[in-house]
């Protein structure tokens, strides 16, 4: 059986500028981790994989040191992005503890439990992509296309242009089809290139 021989670092995250730390806080004080050990990122979104404060923990983390979390999706929103995570502070021989979830790769059970926390996004990464391909082709047979619809038609098109090569200036122009005026740079430049 591993023993975890280095320091105990901890890792909190809120999403947002309203929340605060203080469940996860009082978690990690539970499980022995020191304030002076711990990271946090205040009002970061878990989907971005650059944060900050993560960054400087991946970074400071170093062999048999443990990396304490009050759940493992403070890590991380993505299961994919979690397992990636994990398997890469094992192979550095990094322990990873999830207090709320019980979770410990110290132990072999711990392991093992995060192991298959790996297979289960590699098959949520797979059911995300076959939905996606689904629903693009259903979409794709009633019809449907997917983005944001067209702010102007090729009439307008046609006469944003004309206008513009008249002399108009461009603020006059978004006016007078009541359209922004990065709508008009962008429908006369692409006819200006076609």
């Amino acid at each position: 059986m591993n023993t975890t021989t280095g320091t105990k670092l901890g890792y909190l995250r809120v999403s947002t500028g309203k929340q605060d730390e203080q469940l996860q806080h009082d978690a990690l004080d539970k499980a022995g981790v020191l304030k002076r050990n711990r990271y946090v990122d205040h009002g970061v979104s878990g989907s971005k994989t650059e944060r900050e404060g993560l960054s400087n923990l991946l970074s400071d983390a170093k062999a048999g040191d443990t990396i304490t979390v009050y759940k493992l999706d403070r890590l991380g929103r993505s299961t994919a992005h979690v397992a990636s995570l994990i398997a890469d502070l094992t192979e550095r021989g990094i322990y990873i503890e999830s207090v709320s979830d019980g979770l410990n790769s110290s132990t072999p059970t711990g392991r093992a439990m995060l192991q298959m926390l790996a297979i289960f996004a590699e098959m949520e990464r797979s059911f995300i992509q076959e939905r996606t391909t689904a629903g693009l082709a259903a979409a794709k047979a009633q019809g449907r296309t997917g983005g944001r619809p067209r702010a102007t038609d090729s009439k307008q098109a046609r006469q944003a242009q004309a206008l513009r090569s008249a002399g108009e200036s461009v603020p006059d122009i978004a006016k007078v089809l009541g359209v922004s005026i990065a709508t008009v740079y962008r429908i006369t430049k692409a006819k200006a290139s076609a």
